[in-house]
């Protein structure tokens, strides 16, 4: 049986939705991102993170019964490689957890689910002026500013999408 006084990595499950949307809440504000920027709900989570049609998952981080933080992350696939990878989406450290070797916790979690599964690569992006981006320079991650970060969202993506014939194609044969 396991200490609960003593941190431990699991993964989440439907009923950590919840509180998985507060500390996704939490990072938008540490981000300085207002909190209506946040759309996700509980539900969305629930959706999209259990079961067999899961399209991310989400380790975290417990201390006596209480969540102090989370990594949400998902398959990438490497055409160079021919295998997939880890792609971190979000990782994030509620204060009390800070400081105290946790976050190296969950990353060496995260690399033993990628050797795991066979993936070669852990890859994450991070905001210019995150400080964390020290800690990962300091656990072996390499910054690649020979990579830009691209993005098209809502109507550029609609428009975009409207350019191809539905007739013409399906995502499914």
């Amino acid at each position: 049986m396991s200490d609960k006084k003593t941190p431990r990595l699991r993964p989440a499950r439907p009923e950590d939705a919840e509180e998985i949307l507060a500390m996704v809440r939490e990072l938008a504000d540490f981000e300085n991102e207002p909190l209506s920027s946040v759309e996700a709900t509980a539900e969305d989570f629930r959706r999209d993170c259990f079961g067999p049609h899961a399209r991310a998952e989400v380790l975290l981080l417990e201390e006596n019964g209480a969540l102090l933080g989370f990594a949400l992350y998902y398959h990438n696939f490497s055409t160079w490689l021919g295998q997939a990878g880890i792609y971190l989406e979000d990782f994030f450290l509620r204060p009390s957890a800070r400081g105290r070797g946790l976050g190296r916790m969950v990353m060496a979690g995260l690399a033993q689910i990628a050797q795991q599964r066979g993936c070669r690569r852990l890859e994450l992006q991070v905001l210019d002026w995150n400080p964390a981006r020290k800690f990962y320079e300091h656990i072996g991650m390499e910054h690649r500013d020979d990579w830009c970060s691209y993005r098209i969202a809502e109507e550029g993506l609609a428009r975009l999408a409207s350019e191809v014939d539905d007739g013409s194609w399906s995502e499914r044969p």
